[in-house]
C-alpha cells in the first residue's frame, strides 16, 4: 500500500539526523543498530532536534501509556518540523507503526513515514525515498511495514549509546510464549534467535571496545537457541562469552521459569564473570490468573525456582514484574498477589494495571476490572514494595561493593555509579563521594555502602 503527497521543494541532500529511542533496552538496541547504518550511509546523528535536518522516533506500543507517551514524543518532535524549525521530514519507527502504520499517517499528517520492527535495516532507503519524493523524482512514500520483526539490522557493528562501561546485545527478536495479555507476538513476530557465532563475535567487539559489561536480552532470554538449534543453547553462549578476556560481567534479563534450568542456576552460581541477578517476571502468584494469563505457571513453580537461585547464590538481587486487574481478578486473587510479594521479598518490584489490547485474548475476557480498582491495586502492591526494597537496601549498608563509575552530579560532588546489584536504568543509584578519591569515569573502585534509602545508595571507596 502506497500513499501519494504533494512535491515539496527540493533541497540539498539532509545530512543531519535526530533520533530519539523511547521503551525498553530491546528498542534501544534496534535504535542504536538504525543509528549506525545511518552514519555508514553518511549521515551525522545529531543530539538535538532544533539542528537536524531528519526527526526519528523509535516507539513503544504496546500498551496504552506506551502508545501515549509515543503519540506525546511524536507531537513535540513535529515543531521542529519546517517551517517553524530546519527539519524536513518526521518518520515514526518500531512498535507503534507496526500496530497501527495507516492510522498514524491519516491522524498525523506531520508524519512523513513510518518504519515497522521488520524494516529497521532499511532506514536508509525510506529517507532516500522520502528524498526523492519530494524533489519530485517519485510521487509515492515507502510501503507500509511488513509483519513480524527481523534480525538483519542487527549484524551491523553499531557503537551503544550507553556508557562506556556497558551494553545491550539482543540474542534474539519476537516471542513465542502467547501471553493472553500481551501483544508482542502479534507485533513482533515469533521468537528467532541470532546465530551463536554472530552474538559472540558481537561480544568480542564490544567487550575491545571497552564495554566490559554485557548485558543479554531478548523477550524470551532463556529460550534463546531453541527455535534455531532445537535445544536451549543460553548456557553454552554466556560460557563462550565469559571466556572474553575483556568481558567484566555478564548480566541477564527478561527470563521465563521454565528456562531457569539447573544448569543455567550453576553456571551463574558457579562463574565469577555472570552477575547474581535476575530479572524474573512473574506476573502474578494466583494459579488461577496465572492459566488464564496463558504463563503455564504455578505459584508453586515460582517458589521452587526462587528457592534454588538463592540456595545457590545467597548475594543473588531478584526483581521482577506484576500485573494486577487482569479480567477475572478476585479480591482473593490479588491477596495471594500481595501475601507472596510479602513472603518472597523480591529485591526490586515492578507492577502495571491491566491494558485491554486488541489483537489479544485478555482484551475479550470478562468480567472487567474497574480502572480505579485496578489503580488502587497497583498502588497497594508499590507501598508494600517500597517498604521491601527500604529494608533489602538497608542490609547492604557496611557491605562492600565493586563499583563502575558512570557519571558525576551536576554539583560535582559525587560520581554515580553501579555494582553487579543494579541493572541500569531500573534500580537504585550508587552515589560515590568524589572527595574520597582520585577517581574517573569507567573506573571500577571498591565501595562501602554507608547509607540506603528506597531509591538509592550512597558509598565512599575504601
Amino acid at each position: 500500500m502506497m500513499m501519494t503527497i504533494d512535491h515539496a521543494p527540493f533541497l540539498a541532500t539532509p545530512r543531519k539526523v535526530y533520533l530519539l529511542s523511547l521503551g525498553c533496552a530491546k528498542n534501544l538496541v534496534d535504535s542504536e543498530s538504525m543509528s549506525q547504518i545511518l552514519r555508514n550511509e553518511g549521515y551525522d546523528l545529531v543530539d538535538t532536534p532544533h539542528v537536524a535536518d531528519i526527526l526519528l522516533v523509535n516507539t513503544c506500543g504496546f500498551i496504552e501509556s506506551a502508545k501515549k507517551e509515543a503519540i506525546d514524543s511524536i507531537l513535540q518532535l513535529a515543531e521542529y518540523k519546517q517551517p517553524q524549525g530546519s527539519a524536513r521530514f518526521l518518520i515514526v519507527a518500531g512498535c507503534l507503526p507496526q500496530r497501527y502504520a495507516g492510522d498514524i499517517l491519516q491522524s498525523l499528517p506531520e508524519v512523513n513515514a513510518v518504519i515497522g520492527t521488520a524494516d529497521y535495516g532499511k532506514i536508509h532507503e525510506v529517507i532516500a525515498k522520502l528524498e526523492r519524493t519530494a524533489s519530485g523524482a517519485d510521487s509515492q512514500l515507502p510501503d507500509l511495514p511488513g509483519a513480524g520483526g527481523s534480525l538483519s539490522h542487527l549484524t551491523v557493528a553499531r557503537t551503544p549509546s550507553t556508557p562506556q562501561d556497558y551494553a545491550y546485545i539482543k540474542v534474539a527478536e519476537g516471542c513465542s510464549n502467547r501471553c493472553a495479555y500481551c501483544a508482542i507476538p502479534g507485533i513482533r513476530g515469533p521468537f528467532i534467535s541470532r546465530p551463536f557465532e554472530e552474538i559472540v563475535a558481537e561480544a568480542a567487539r564490544l567487550s575491545q571496545a571497552g564495554y566490559s559489561e554485557l548485558i543479554l536480552i531478548a523477550q524470551d532470554t532463556t529460550r534463546y537457541g531453541l527455535d534455531l538449534y532445537g535445544q536451549r543453547r543460553l548456557v553454552e553462549l554466556i560460557r563462550a562469552i565469559c571466556q572474553l578476556p575483556e568481558v567484566r560481567l555478564v548480566r541477564i534479563l527478561y527470563v521465563y521459569n521454565d528456562g531457569l534450568t539447573d544448569e543455567l542456576i550453576d553456571l551463574m552460581a558457579q562463574e565469577p564473570k555472570v552477575a547474581h541477578y535476575i530479572d524474573f517476571p512473574i506476573q502474578h502468584a494466583s494459579d488461577a490468573i496465572l492459566k488464564a494469563m496463558n504463563r503455564r505457571d504455578s505459584q508453586a513453580n515460582i517458589r521452587q525456582t526462587i528457592a534454588r537461585m538463592r540456595q545457590a547464590m545467597p548475594d543473588i538481587i531478584l526483581r521482577s514484574t506484576v500485573l494486577v486487574g487482569f479480567p477475572g481478578e478476585t479480591e482473593e486473587d490479588f491477596q495471594q498477589l500481595m501475601e507472596f510479594l510479602q513472603e518472597i521479598r523480591f529485591d526490586r518490584l515492578g507492577c502495571f494495571v491491566f491494558s485491554a489490547e486488541e489483537g489479544t485474548a485478555a482484551a475479550e475476557m470478562k468480567p472487567k476490572i474497574k480502572k480505579s480498582v485496578a489503580k488502587a491495586r497497583m498502588d497497594e502492591v508499590m507501598r508494600q514494595q517500597q517498604r521491601i526494597s527500604l529494608e533489602s537496601n538497608q542490609k547492604r549498608v557496611g557491605q562492600v561493593y565493586a563499583v563502575t563509575l558512570e557519571s558525576v552530579a551536576d554539583d560535582g560532588v559525587f560520581y554515580k555509579g553501579r555494582s553487579y546489584a543494579e541493572s541500569p536504568d531500573v534500580d537504585p543509584d550508587i552515589w560515590v563521594a568524589a572527595s574520597q578519591a582520585d577517581l574517573q569515569l569507567g573506573q571500577t573502585v571498591q565501595v562501602r555502602i554507608v547509607e540506603a534509602n528506597e531509591y538509592e545508595l550512597t558509598g565512599v571507596t575504601i
